[in-house]
């Protein structure tokens, strides 16, 4: 997207805030339209370790993420550091594109991942994985991935974006509903989108899935749809940059977060489409693994965690 092969993309919803802010690479102003799913990810452990369930005793264990400006990334960081492992001097983090996941497991290259489904339940599936954590359970409605594009692209092609972005919403209303889940497993399955067994994606997306340690869940917003972009979700990315040591100094959060995320626009849109929204304020709260966030006191926060990079 950045040497202008692509118009729009579907990424991992950090990247844009990284783009934005030239980390990494030459600043490109770039926004989030939409959120792509909600939680639908999962920390996957090697059936090497089904008797080794405790975090506490990981230390020296290698775990692949998908990408540095991840909410995998952020999220097994700060589950690790939760339970007393320094993500960046006890265990290894190794970057890994997700459909390479379950072969990096089955190789003995990692001991588990924190990465996007279908993978957690396709490792489940090849019998070399178990599922030890949703991420559900460390932040419910936590987002995924993100529908965005440059703000150059914005400005040039205003009626394009907006076709997009009423596309991408009309989609996610569509996938909200559990009744269309099983036809989304049927139409996305083949070789040509994801290239996975059917009875994979139906467990993902219908929520009634084996966990590999030999029990059948049902959890039917392991994967969600929801589609606004919160400003407090940007600036929560923006915390977990800064405690990790991927930004350095001072950060105007709530000015960044509010360039990256269009949710006015987002609400504009669902409105005319006649779908639903929140309209309360678009900084929420939220919690995550029981400690609340409040985005309007994000170096408080920060403050608050033992374990972060010095």
């Amino acid at each position: 997207m950045l040497s202008k092969e692509y118009d729009a993309s579907h990424f991992l919803s950090p990247m844009p805030l990284a783009i934005s802010m030239g980390l990494g690479s030459n600043a490109v102003p770039t926004n989030v339209a939409t959120i792509q799913n909600i939680n639908g990810q999962a920390i996957t452990m090697s059936v090497r370790h089904k008797d080794n369930r405790d975090p506490k005793n990981w230390k020296g264990f290698k775990f692949g993420i998908p990408f540095d400006y991840s909410m995998h990334n952020f999220l097994l960081r700060y589950f690790l550091a939760e339970h007393g492992l320094n993500p960046d001097t006890d265990v290894q983090l190794r970057v890994i594109a997700p459909p390479e996941m379950v072969a990096n497991l089955r190789a003995g290259n990692i001991d588990g991942f924190l990465g996007p489904d279908p993978f957690n339940q396709r490792a489940v599936y090849e019998e070399v994985g178990y599922i030890h954590t949703l991420t559900k359970d460390l932040w419910n409605g936590h987002p995924c991935c993100a529908f965005g594009t440059t703000t150059e692209f914005i400005q040039q092609n205003p009626n394009t974006f907006a076709a997009l972005y009423r596309s991408v919403l009309t989609a996610a209303a569509m996938a909200r509903d559990p009744k269309n889940r099983e036809l989304i497993a049927k139409v996305i399955a083949p070789a040509q989108y994801l290239n996975q067994p059917e009875v994979v994606l139906q467990q993902v997306l219908t929520g009634k899935f084996a966990d590999g340690m030999g029990k059948i869940q049902n959890v039917p917003d392991r994967a969600d749809f929801d589609p606004m972009p919160w400003q407090s979700m940007a600036v929560w990315m923006l915390t977990q940059m800064k405690r990790w040591g991927y930004i350095k100094g001072d950060v105007n959060y709530k000015q960044i977060a509010e360039k990256v995320f269009l949710i006015t626009d987002a609400r504009k849109h669902m409105k005319d489409l006649g779908q639903p929204f929140d309209a309360g304020p678009t900084y929420k709260k939220h919690r995550i693994m029981g400690k609340e966030f409040d985005p309007a006191q994000p170096e408080a926060y920060l403050k608050s965690f033992a374990i972060q990079k010095a």
